[in-house]
């Protein structure tokens, strides 16, 4: 009980790669490494984005990820937050000539954007963190309005 009220009033992140060289990856994995413990501050990661409360996207989109990338985005629940990591997710970065359909708010609004080639561990916090009480509110409104529906079954 106490672990699914606890769960249910953190942030929950799915990391997605859309492309490009993987250092923005390797700093969002840093993030859960001991130096920067990112579950410290209630921030959970996981790979299903239907468990989602926030998207971390890096990389370009590249023409096989522009689909999935919105089918990503469909499945995960509201309130929908999405926080774009990287140079190459906001502008495409280095890889502005290459075989990519572009940047991520092409394909789905973005909340936060952190530029960076690739940004720090505690940047990357710091984005999500600073969205994390717009994503909470909403999704204490929406637990509550959930609540008082079943109540009055």
């Amino acid at each position: 009980m106490i672990k699914d009220f606890a769960r249910k009033r953190s942030i929950n992140v799915c990391i997605v790669n859309t492309g490009g060289c993987n250092g923005c990856d390797i700093e969002v994995v840093s993030a859960l490494a001991p130096r920067y413990d990112i579950e410290q501050y209630g921030i959970y990661v996981h790979n299903n984005p239907r468990e989602a409360d926030v998207l971390v996207v890096t990389g370009p989109v590249v023409l096989p990820w522009k689909k999935r990338l919105k089918e990503i985005f469909d499945k995960t629940p509201e309130p929908k937050v999405v926080v774009a990591v990287g140079a190459c997710a906001l502008s495409c970065g280095i890889f502005k000539e290459g075989h990519v359909y572009g940047p991520v708010d092409k394909i789905i609004p973005v909340n936060a954007k952190l530029p960076g080639c690739p940004p720090r561990p505690s940047e990357i916090i710091e984005a999500v963190v600073s969205i994390a009480p717009e994503a909470l509110a909403m999704k204490e409104k929406m637990l509550k309005e959930m609540e008082s529906k079943n109540k009055d079954k």
